[in-house]
């Protein structure tokens, strides 16, 4: 996304959202897709307007919010703007955030269970394990104030009674880790059927943490 025109951003912003739903990972009109954007004399970033249909989206249809939660444009932005600007705030090497409520993922929020390292590629999120944020209204500081803490030291966490947040470098990495949490979720929820799994020791994810950082091709990873 570096050097994208505030135009391209908007386009590319519409397209995650709608690949969320091609991808299974949300239906309707849930979720929402943002993409940090500086300009001159704006800093903030560009997201999805609150309870539109993704196939009727347009570029104009984007919402630009600056820090200081003013939002401009045609429509009201996304109920769950609150998190999306305290992500970028506190995470500055976020450029952009996912949010769905992908099925397993979901599934195992409304359980209030955290994803535990019981498959290597949990390292993918950032961490040991994939934490549940506790429960809050929907569109709430106090949503915000977990999900930024969950995210402590992670790149995706649930929330309880809610969904799935993923972040990245770019809006393809950013949805690449949601598709990635929801299929560890299902894995696991899978195997819930059977048993509890055994879970990896803290030494071997320490061990697949260090080797992600310098996994894949040189400027694809994220």
């Amino acid at each position: 996304m570096s050097g994208a025109t505030e135009r391209e951003l908007r386009a590319a912003v519409v397209a995650t959202a709608r690949a969320m739903s091609a991808a299974g990972i949300n239906r309707g009109r849930a979720g929402n897709v943002s993409a940090r954007l500086a300009r001159e004399g704006f800093d903030g970033f560009l997201i999805t307007p609150t309870g539109f249909r993704y196939d009727a989206m347009g570029d104009d249809d984007v919402v630009a919010v600056a820090q200081d939660g003013t939002a401009s444009g045609a429509h009201l932005p996304s109920s769950e703007w609150r998190f999306h600007r305290d992500i970028y705030r506190e995470r500055p090497e976020a450029a952009a955030i996912v949010h769905t409520h992908a099925p397993f993922a979901t599934t195992l929020a409304c359980l209030e269970r955290a994803i535990p390292p019981f498959h290597y590629m949990i390292a993918r999120a950032g961490g040991r394990d994939i934490r549940c944020a506790p429960y809050a209204t929907f569109g709430t500081q106090a949503l915000s104030d977990h999900a930024v803490r969950a995210l402590e030291g992670r790149r995706a966490c649930l929330l309880a009674h809610h969904g799935m947040i993923a972040f990245g470098p770019s809006l393809e990495a950013a949805l690449e880790l949601a598709i990635e949490v929801e299929t560890l979720a299902e894995m696991y929820w899978r195997a819930l059927q059977i048993g509890e799994p055994a879970n990896l020791s803290d030494a071997e994810m320490a061990t697949v943490l260090e080797k992600f950082r310098t996994y894949g091709q040189p400027g694809h990873r994220g």
